[in-house]
Parts: C-alpha cells; sequence; structure tokens
C-alpha cells in the first residue's frame, strides 16, 4: 500500500492499531534507560507516545499524513511531546544522528526495500544504542493468523539479525545480537482466540 492508499485506511477507522504500545515494545524497552529515540513508520503513535511517557526524546515518522497528525492530538491529549515527521521509510532518513533506540515495528517490505530501511536504522543508531525490529514472522503465515499474505515481506529473525550485523560491520562498527527469536500473541478472531507469531530481533551496538 502507498501513502494514499494508508491514508485512506486511516481516514477510513479510527485508532487502526489502538492506543497501547505493542506488548515486545515494552518488553524490550521497560529497563532501559530513557534516552533518544526514533520510531520508524509509527502509524498513530502508539508506541512512540509510550515511549514519551516513559521518559524518552522520542522522533516519529510515517508517510502517511493522516497518521502523522492523529499522533500529534493522542501526544497532546496525553500530555506528552513527541517530534514528528511524514516521511517514508524506504527513503533515506530525513537526518542522520545518533539514537539510543532506533525502532522498526510490523514494517513489513519487500527485500530490497528493507534492506534500505535496515541499513538508514543502523546507520541512526548511536554508541551503545539498540536497534528492535518486531514483525509479522513467514511462519505466521502457515501456523499463525492474520497479517501479510506474501512471504516476501515477512521476516526471518536470524536473517534480520545477519542482515543488521552485516550492515554494521560495512559501516565500521560492531554490534551483539541479544535477541532473535520468534515469538507469539494471542488475537481474538471471529473463532476465537488464535495464536500469531511474529519476528523479534533486539541488536546492541558497541559503545
Amino acid at each position: 500500500m502507498d501513502a494514499h492508499e494508508w491514508d485512506q485506511r486511516y481516514q477510513e477507522q479510527e485508532l487502526v492499531w489502538g492506543v497501547e504500545p505493542n506488548r515486545f515494545v515494552v518488553e524490550v524497552v521497560a529497563d532501559l534507560p530513557p534516552g533518544r529515540a526514533l520510531d520508524v513508520a509509527a502509524g498513530e503513535g502508539r508506541n512512540a507516545v509510550w515511549l514519551a511517557e516513559q521518559g524518552w526524546q522520542v522522533t516519529a515518522s510515517d508517510f502517511s499524513a493522516v497518521a502523522v497528525e492523529r499522533g500529534k492530538r493522542i501526544a497532546r491529549e496525553r500530555g506528552v511531546e513527541v517530534e514528528w515527521l511524514c516521511a517514508d521509510a524506504r527513503n533515506p532518513a530525513p537526518r542522520r544522528e545518533g539514537y539510543d533506540l532506533v525502532l522498526l515495528s510490523y514494517l513489513q517490505l519487500p527485500p530490497d526495500d528493507w534492506r534500505r530501511v535496515l541499513t538508514e536504522a543502523v546507520r541512526a543508531m548511536a554508541p551503545g544504542g539498540r536497534l528492535v525490529s518486531i514483525g509479522h514472522a513467514l511462519d505466521n503465515l502457515i501456523h499463525g493468523v492474520g497479517g501479510p499474505q506474501d512471504p516476501k515481506v515477512l521476516h526471518i529473525p536470524e536473517d534480520i539479525a545477519f542482515a543488521v550485523t552485516e550492515i554494521a560491520a560495512a559501516e565500521g562498527f560492531a554490534v551483539r545480537v541479544e535477541r532473535a527469536e520468534q515469538v507469539t500473541r494471542e488475537v481474538a478472531t471471529d473463532d476465537g482466540p488464535r495464536t500469531a507469531i511474529d519476528s523479534l530481533v533486539v541488536v546492541h551496538r558497541s559503545s
């Protein structure tokens, strides 16, 4: 879907993704000291706003102008500051600064676009920072529920961890993979609760 199609989707439904942060974002970030965070393809800002509430200085970007305006409104209503950018994750980052946390949450793209996003995300990490990637896993296509049905855009955690390590090496620094695994979450469906399978990767840049 392009930006126009996402604009339409956001216009047709209030809070497409809800207001609560993703459970795996909370799990990974809860014990980290607040710093500077970049939320790429942030949607309506559920993770960005939560991060700001935890004391993070957050920059959130999305290519849907409707999502960005909604994210700004939610941040105001919750009394937190979030810097919002209307930007396409597939293009070079508007700014390449050192972030203590770079978040890629359910950004499902074809391989070439995804590699470009990963490259920009790795470059955006500050020394000592972390990159967190959460997405619908390839195994979800057969064994899970929901999410995209195109295997080309689904995630394999070990492949993402390898790509991040390779990109970092090309940029001249080392990273340590803290997590690269499949995780599950319960999803309510018309047929009752089902289990969705996600990919979770956490990579720590050396200081």
